[in-house]
């Protein structure tokens, strides 16, 4: 007994056994997820291996095949020039031997008849007759005149030599022995000089690699076939990509040394391009970026101030009455059927329920969220199908009352178009109104030079100034917009399109409204 109470431990030797134990099994639990989380990096890095070797032998048979086709075709090539060298050389061989035997059976025939033109004359010698002799003599001289061994030339038509037919491949040889694998293009040289920024595009220009060398050996990054481009957009002018900003966009494919970007929204202030140059299969690496300002005015509706019955989507702002006639189909239904509108008179609409900022009554009011205070700025709207009633402009934003409406205080100004009843376009301004004469606009652009007191009003589609307002501006402005009936969506991130300064420069003497 006496032993067995000394093995047994007490209450605190037990907690401390119980301790130790816990601790041991803390640390035991820790090793397995450390083993656990290394047993799952060493499955994904064995797949990845395994995946390379895959790819890795596939690739191999791959540039295997090209490579013996490559072969086959510059044996191919070596085969029909041998063929066609071979050829050259055994025309003009017949051709010499035509001669040759030509020449050989004419002097073979010329051969005979002096041999028996000679045998004639020994014979002819012997006769001792005087008229016989004579006789036979005349005939040797008269057939000695007219013997081939006389009129054939002695002398080879052609001659045996061939040496213009020699040949020396050794250049060739050498270059047989330089080849080797095709190499990777060396990146291109963004050219920022003839890069061009403008009307919302953007011109891209470069050098190839090597362009500038004395030797021009294309050997060097072999011969280009074509280029790729990325851009992307970026607030900061080095390459390094920042949380949250985009992604590189592509353009494949480019036979040129430059691109054009189109139709972009200039949303940043800039754009970093980088392009890389390709040759028959391998791509090389992409040149240096290189960041290209794109500063334009962006700005959104402040959903603040928007009046209860405008709803404001991203670009967008649509009128919404509240009550019944604004939302029940049946009311619309019945507007072709009855003399009187179901669509309420801007003057007849009953106000609602407001915020603080928020504009209200018959003023269907809202603002831009960002201020103009300084420099060029341009931006354009865009009507939605079925409206009624639209402003566009900017103003003062302390200026404005809840109640107030645009183009009718002191601190507002803007282009009003109207088809309500009957169709109209105007430029207001403390609470004057100027009537123009020109079909309603179905994208209408917003230019305003702050420093110059210049607010202008474009048809875009038909390149006409409608309206300019010169003043001088001395409070922030704001956009400006008013909505009944219908909705609208306004375009940002554009900058100062070109065609502005034809309308700066030869459209002055347009009346305006002024302070």
């Amino acid at each position: 007994m006496g032993l067995l109470q000394r093995d047994r431990p007490t209450g605190d030797e037990g907690d401390e056994v119980q301790q130790v134990m816990d601790t041991q099994k803390e640390a035991l639990r820790r090793i397995i997820s450390t083993l656990s989380n290394k047993n799952e990096e060493l499955q994904n890095f064995l797949e990845t291996v395994d995946s390379t070797l895959t790819g890795l032998q596939e690739e191999s048979c791959k540039v295997m095949s090209e490579l013996e086709a490559e072969l086959q075709l510059l044996s191919s090539a070596l085969d029909d020039k041998g063929a066609e060298l071979r050829g050259i050389i055994k025309e003009e061989t017949q051709r010499k031997e035509a001669e040759l035997q030509t020449q050989l059976l004419e002097g073979k025939f010329a051969l005979l008849s002096c041999e028996e033109l000679l045998e004639f004359a020994n014979q002819t010698l012997t006769i001792t007759n005087e008229e016989e002799f004579l006789k036979a003599a005349k005939q040797i001289k008269e057939r000695v005149t007219m013997a081939p061994a006389f009129r054939l030339t002695t002398r080879p038509v052609v001659s045996e030599n061939m040496s213009q037919f020699t040949v020396d491949f050794s250049t060739e040889k050498a270059g047989l022995q330089r080849l080797h694998f095709l190499p990777v293009p060396r990146a291109p040289e963004v050219d920022v000089s003839r890069c061009i920024v403008r009307d919302n595009t953007i011109m891209v220009a470069w050098r190839p690699a090597g362009e500038d060398d004395s030797d021009g050996d294309i050997s060097v990054s072999g011969p280009i076939e074509r280029y790729d481009l990325e851009y992307r957009k970026t607030n900061q002018e080095g390459s390094l990509r920042a949380p949250g900003e985009a992604c590189w966009e592509k353009i494949c494919d480019i036979r040129e040394t430059q691109v054009s970007v189109s139709d972009l929204k200039f949303d940043s202030c800039f754009v970093v391009v980088r392009v890389r140059a390709r040759n028959k299969t391998a791509a090389g690496d992409f040149s240096e970026p290189v960041a290209l300002e794109t500063r334009a005015y962006n700005f959104g509706f402040d959903a603040a101030t928007a009046h209860a019955e405008l709803k404001v989507q991203g670009d967008t702002v649509t009128w919404e009455p509240q009550g019944v006639k604004g939302h029940d189909p049946r009311l619309r239904g019945k507007e072709n059927k009855s003399s009187r509108s179901a669509t309420p008179s801007p003057n007849k609409t009953a106000g609602s329920r407001a915020g603080r900022d928020r504009f209200t009554g018959e003023s269907y009011t809202v603002l831009g969220d960002q201020e103009i205070t300084g420099g060029t700025y341009y931006w354009e709207l865009r009507p939605l199908v079925d409206w009624k009633s639209i402003s566009v402009g900017v103003a003062y934003r302390a200026s404005l009352g809840r109640f107030d409406q645009l183009g009718k205080s002191a601190g507002s100004w803007c282009l009003h178009a109207s088809q309500w009843l009957q169709s109209s376009l105007a430029a207001k301004h403390n609470n004057r109104a100027k009537a123009l004469d020109w079909p309603l606009p179905q994208r209408i652009g917003i230019y305003c030079d702050y420093d110059n007191g210049d607010l202008s009003f474009i048809d875009v589609d038909r390149l006409r100034l409608l309206h300019s307002f010169k003043t001088k501006f001395s409070q922030p402005l704001v956009p400006a917009f008013t909505v009944w009936c219908g909705g609208i969506t306004i375009m940002t991130g554009l900058q100062v399109p070109s065609f502005m300064g034809n309308f700066l420069s030869t459209n002055r003497s347009l009346s305006n409204l002024s302070q």
